[in-house]
């Protein structure tokens, strides 16, 4: 049987995960009465709930055309959002063509760049497909011509821009050479992969070499490698060696289980040789970017480069007057150990210990990517305290150098004028403004990725919600100097207790409450936000005095303001230096680092001479 191993890469929400679920449909590996959930691909709770893929995963359909012989596909879907990254770049090396998805009214996107730079520096050559062209505001013939000016700006080469381009929609199957069809099958799609990418063309004859792409943990078989073949053979029960990549050695183990990928289930098999896809099980040791082979390899599989981190965070023991009460994973051993297993299947992450042994920095490729994983902690039962995100800056040839991320916004033209404002304010420079039809605008920036923290839920109240922004590394350049934060205080309750409807109905006036009334709170903890730039603290427990005289007035029921309720990422993106985000299983609390009102003066006034 003829195989092909391919990846499905493309801007976040353009569509990958429906064209799997589609590809698997029409090659027959659901039968037509099973019962399949949308973006089947899309495993875990988190892609589920926010609708994203956050980890790459393989898969594999057999497709048996009219008068062709069976031909296996492997597919990868690879994470849309450059915070993941690092898994689109692991994987690209398993394949030997991809599928780039563009959607047919947004057209290339800041991280549709992105992947395309990893994959045709790598020397793939890409299928595109320029999807949902059923759209009311759909453009493919635009989309298309942008394309090709992308992939000239990314130096491809002849070849690569001799790209076959095919027209579908995801969400009803078809795809098609006609940019006008509106109906039909993916059987175009299937051709073109089977015509237009190549075979492996590896050496089945030499000594066995696999490199471990992603590393998964299975409760009865321990940890499962997957990656693609080399080179070689490999059977259940062969002696192998793994060596790192300066070609030490790792561990000599024996495989136990081997298993091929079909369709959404990992398959048993008994042997599997170069150019397949395959997990195996029975290394202790090995982990991503390890070369596995034969007991006598001395050579290691060159591994890919991994952009480094840009931006990292603290995450330490929570050490509120709740603490210990929601979760049961509260001690640092814990948190380290989960924090060390988290980062060696993620090579993205890096994990380092501070000074008082109690607080660890984890820095990562951007909030989203770190979100996630403080999201997963919270759901297994840990508690931590998290501090604001910080950039990681470099020594460069003219000093300091900070990380810089292009931006593009999507705004109506109403919006454009506020959102340009306030990115000049965060040290950002417009490189391009041009309108995208409809009566919006598309401004492109470069903005240091500092200025960038915390804006995006000013962004959306800015837009009234309709501002769409996607943002993506660009490069590390000058540091440029002091950016304004947030421009309000903090209300910070004074006392522990329960939040009293009375007492809160007398602070809305004072700004923007975060709290409802019978919510648990204790001292230095944020309770709302102030609508003058100082922070102030507040009684939120002071109930009605109760005399025998009547009030003058009728003492009507107390109506409050919706309290505002923070997502995980938009409280780590709103807290300041001095504060920190509470993070238990079953709540996200605001709170002064310092809850101490006498301590936070000290540390204010000690911080101010510093400066």
């Amino acid at each position: 049987m003829q195989l092909r191993n391919v990846a499905i890469i493309a801007h976040v929400d353009h569509g990958k995960t429906t064209l799997v679920d589609q590809l698997f449909r029409q090659s027959g590996t659901f039968r037509d009465n099973q019962r399949v959930e949308e973006r089947a691909m899309d495993s875990n709770d988190l892609e589920k709930e926010r609708g994203i893929t956050i980890l790459a995963k393989c898969t594999s359909i057999v497709w048996e055309g009219e008068g062709r012989e069976p031909v296996r596909i492997n597919i990868v879907d690879t994470p849309g959002h450059a915070d993941f990254g690092a898994e689109v770049e692991r994987i690209l090396s398993m394949v030997d063509g991809v599928i780039l998805l563009v959607d047919a009214a947004e057209g290339p996107m800041p991280q549709t760049k992105f992947v395309c730079q990893k994959a045709l520096g790598l020397g793939l050559r890409p299928i595109v497909v320029v999807n949902k062209i059923d759209r009311p505001d759909a453009r493919e013939a635009e989309v298309l011509d942008e394309v090709f000016e992308l992939f000239l700006t990314l130096d491809a080469n002849d070849e690569q821009l001799d790209f076959p381009a095919l027209y579908a929609s995801g969400r009803s199957g078809f795809a098609s050479t006609d940019p006008a069809a509106r109906e039909g099958n993916l059987t175009p799609l299937f051709e073109t992969i089977v015509d237009h990418v190549p075979a492996p063309g590896l050496d089945t004859e030499g000594e066995f070499k696999m490199l471990a792409t992603l590393l998964d943990r299975d409760n009865f078989l321990g940890r499962i490698l997957t990656g693609r073949i080399e080179q070689g053979t490999l059977k259940v029960g062969d002696p192998v060696r793994a060596i790192d990549v300066n070609g030490n050695k790792v561990e000599d183990a024996r495989i136990s289980k081997l298993f091929a990928f079909q369709g959404l289930e990992r398959v048993p098999v008994e042997t599997a040789k170069a150019g397949d896809i395959v997990a195996i099980a029975g290394l202790m040791t090995a982990t991503v970017s390890n070369t596995i082979g034969t007991p006598t390899i001395t050579e290691p599989v060159p591994a890919s480069e991994i952009d480094p981190p840009t931006l990292s965070m603290t995450f330490a023991v929570n050490d509120s007057p709740f603490a210990g009460q929601d979760g049961d994973k509260v001690q640092s051993r814990v948190i380290r150990e989960r924090l060390e297993r988290e980062a060696e299947t993620n090579v993205a992450i890096r994990v380092s210990e501070s000074a008082d042994k109690d607080a660890f920095e984890v820095a990562g490729r951007g909030e989203l990517q770190l979100g996630v994983l403080i999201e997963n902690m919270r759901r297994e039962g840990f508690e931590l305290s998290i501090s604001r995100p910080r950039v990681l800056l470099k020594d460069g040839p003219d000093g300091r150098e900070e990380p810089y991320e292009t931006v593009v916004v999507d705004v109506d033209d109403d919006y454009s004028g506020t959102v340009v404002e306030k990115m000049a304010m965060r040290k950002a420079e417009m490189t391009d403004m041009r309108p995208s039809g409809q009566g919006k605008t598309r401004l492109t920036f470069s903005a240091p990725s500092r200025g960038l923290i915390g804006y995006h839920g000013e962004f959306l109240s800015d837009t009234r919600g309709t501002g769409i922004m996607n943002r993506v590394f660009e490069r590390y350049g000058p540091y440029k100097g002091k950016i304004e934060g947030r421009q309000n205080g903090a209300l910070i309750s004074m006392e522990k207790g329960d939040a009293v409807a009375y007492a809160l109905n007398a602070l809305e006036d004072r700004g923007i409450l975060f709290i409802s009334p019978g919510d648990p709170l204790y001292a230095g903890m944020v309770i709302g936000e102030n609508a003058k730039p100082q922070d102030l603290e507040v009684n939120a427990q002071k109930s009605k005095q109760l005399t025998n005289f009547r009030a003058s007035g009728k003492d009507e029921g107390i109506r409050l303001t919706p309290p505002r309720r923070m997502t995980l990422e938009q409280a780590i993106a709103y807290i300041q230096d001095d504060e920190l985000v509470e993070v238990t299983p079953g709540a996200i609390r605001l709170r002064k680092r310092y809850l101490d009102t006498h301590e936070r003066k000290k540390m204010s006034r000690k911080d101010a001479a510093a400066v």
